[in-house]
């Protein structure tokens, strides 16, 4: 099996690399090292199943797979770093709207099966919770939030359109928050309590911390993808992630607990504009037709995270 991952060297890419060249494929890693960083395929440099390509989807590929996972695009909300969405407005925008036209495009021409990588964002704002597939949304188009939100909703189109028009065999998934090891430091909200921790500094924490959202340990995200692209029927639409549902607050003290920081919560400004007041997903069609759901718990996997970010420490010592 040969597979291609677009966005391969960010934190979701670099993980699904990893577990497809551990069963046996053959893996071209795509990036345009926009937001993603080699040194999350480092430990693949030499092996002889895998091959990185530096390049922009945007931009026509003349590859040969049998399966393209399109995970290419900036993904932090964060206002304030350079690597989040917003600052990227417009590679956001191209990603995930050229940039899924040509993968279809390129997919249907070469037979390969097609997995477009869409977000919880499609949801915006939910005033269904949790929040089902057949949900269409409360998004805003104009909001700083929509070069991301509708720029996914409009790959999904794209993605069901192919399907639909061109009988090509795409699958859609809505991820919902993940964390892990290789976590950019770009502002999301489990990296940035974890670097609060490192550096001593208090937990920023928006508006007054009740808002939700559901916490998905990598390797249950991958295993769902992948579950997708192998069980997914082509049309089909999944959300992945954890239905166990956490306040900003609870985040805060359970990373605070796990790592006996003496950290305090520190209410920087008001929700950012856009900022979804409840987000957690309904995964009932993933269990049943995917046989998936997670498996780690916050608890497990903020510990997991932690010791990988000693031994990061003691490595660069």
């Amino acid at each position: 099996m040969k597979a291609v991952v677009t966005g391969g060297a960010g934190f979701l890419g670099s993980h699904l690399v990893d577990k497809l060249i551990e069963r046996g494929d053959e893996v071209v890693a795509i990036d345009n090292l926009l937001t993603g960083d080699l040194n999350n395929l480092d430990h693949l440099k030499d092996n002889p199943k895998f091959k990185f390509l530096e390049a922009d989807v945007v931009k026509p590929l003349d590859l040969k797979a049998d399966q393209i996972y399109h995970l290419a695009s900036p993904a932090s909300p964060n206002t304030h770093h350079p690597k989040s969405y917003i600052a990227l407005s417009f590679e956001t925008m191209q990603v995930n709207t050229v940039g899924t036209w040509n993968l279809c495009e390129l997919a249907g021409k070469i037979g390969a099966k097609f997995l477009f990588a869409s977000t919880s964002e499609v949801y915006g704002d939910p005033s269904e919770h949790p929040q089902k597939e057949s949900y269409r949304g409360n998004v805003s188009t104009t909001g700083p939030r929509s070069v991301y939100d509708e720029a996914k909703r409009f790959g999904e189109t794209i993605t069901a359109a192919y399907v639909r028009s061109k009988g090509l065999d795409g699958r859609i998934t809505r991820i919902f928050n993940t964390y892990g090891p290789r976590m950019a430091d770009d502002g999301r909200v489990v990296s940035q309590f974890i670097q609060a921790v490192k550096l001593n500094k208090p937990f920023p924490v928006f508006g007054d911390g009740k808002q939700t959202r559901s916490f998905c340990y990598v390797t249950d995200m991958i295993g769902g993808i992948v579950a997708a692209m192998e069980k997914g029927e082509k049309g089909e639409v999944f959300n992945l992630g954890n239905p166990e549902e956490f306040t900003i607050l609870e985040l805060a003290e359970k990373i605070k607990q796990l790592t006996n920081s003496t950290s305090e919560i520190e209410f920087v400004s008001e929700l950012p504009e856009d900022d979804p007041v409840q987000r957690c997903p309904d995964i009932s069609l993933a269990k049943q037709i995917l046989g998936w759901e997670p498996k780690v718990s916050l608890e497990e996997g903020i510990r997991k995270l932690i010791d990988y970010q000693s031994q990061l420490t003691q490595k660069n010592a």
